[in-house]
């Protein structure tokens, strides 16, 4: 909805994928887990690497080493390219792992969108195939929902109909840009 309101949105999801298709990443994830973490067609299988990943903070952390510094230096590449268009109003980083990543103090404003457990899980279950199980074990490896509300500027419950809640989002850009564009 960002995106819709005039804002460049930066995918950090969508930059990791596109990790995983680089040469070299894929040769060391081959170094350190063999095909096992390969699909038939020679992908990445995402699914497999985090069923390591999630059971094992070091090899998280050795995936994060690998990983961060390519979506970083994609999403400064986007951000410089996205810039050439005058017409954005704000960049907004889509980025689960903001504040884990330490990518906070980077952001003139930080926007936490919220929604109870069940539409979490309802979201997940629909758009990745998650199990509740698989929701549970993501989040626990993340900072807690409290605390990541607590470190935001702006805290929007996503529980009411699309246009209602664009009418939110548009409130809240009006904000962030009254206070970052003086």
């Amino acid at each position: 909805m960002f995106g819709e309101m005039g804002c460049g949105v930066i995918d950090s999801d969508a930059q990791v994928r596109a990790a995983y298709g680089s040469d070299s990443v894929r040769r060391e994830l081959r170094a350190w887990w063999g095909d096992s973490v390969f699909l038939p067609d020679g992908s990445v299988n995402r699914k497999a690497i985090a069923r390591r990943v999630f059971d094992s903070p070091m090899e998280r952390a050795r995936l994060e080493k690998l990983v961060h510094p390519l979506v970083a230096a994609a999403r400064d590449r986007e951000m410089v390219e996205v810039a050439k268009d005058r017409k954005i109003l704000a960049f907004v980083w889509d980025t689960p792992l903001l504040f884990e990543a330490g990518l906070n103090p980077q952001c003139d404003a930080i926007v936490f969108i919220e929604a109870d457990p069940a539409q979490r899980l309802s979201r997940v279950v629909l758009s990745r195939g998650w199990s509740q199980e698989e929701l549970s074990r993501r989040e626990n490896f993340q900072w807690a929902l409290d605390k990541k509300r607590n470190f935001s500027d702006y805290v929007l419950k996503n529980d009411s109909s699309p246009n209602e809640f664009r009418g939110r989002i548009r409130e809240t850009l009006a904000q962030i840009l009254a206070k970052t564009i003086r």
